[in-house]
């Protein structure tokens, strides 16, 4: 009750409410808003580095491959002290020639297991759970 011993009426009563929720609707719209925009900057932000170490590791697997012929050659170098270097070159490139093999039987093996590309455990899991609500719509 007001300090003069009025009744406050219905309006005024609501005015204050009324705005106090017109504000804090202002204010929620405002913070989603800057929100948003903070997450567009992060996300920017990542989206800048993500493609840096991208290159970067692109760059890294160019470096590798090279410092794998540097090695084939280093390793063709050394067997010619004993051999003839037609001999070394082809005992380095049937080395290279089984490691390949293996690993390409290896990615095949993985491919094969994750194939085909889909949730097969899932599919079966969602179509029991369709044909248990189809059952229990039935009774």
């Amino acid at each position: 009750m007001p300090a003069d011993g009025s009744h406050p009426t219905a309006s005024t009563a609501q005015e204050p409410v009324g705005e106090l929720v017109q504000r804090a609707t202002q204010q929620l719209s405002q913070l989603v808003r800057d929100e948003m925009r903070l997450a567009q900057a992060e996300m920017s932000e990542k989206g800048k580095r993500f493609g840096k170490g991208g290159g970067l590791f692109g760059g890294a697997g160019l470096m590798g491959v090279l410092t794998l012929q540097a090695l084939a050659a280093t390793a063709i170098a050394a067997l010619s002290l004993v051999l003839d270097v037609w001999a070394a070159a082809l005992i380095v490139t049937g080395v290279l020639a089984c490691v390949t093999a293996v690993m390409a039987a290896l990615g095949k093996q993985q491919i094969d297991r994750a194939s085909p590309p889909k949730p097969e455990r899932t599919v079966r899991s969602v179509k029991a759970d369709v044909a248990e609500i189809k059952e229990k719509a039935q009774r």
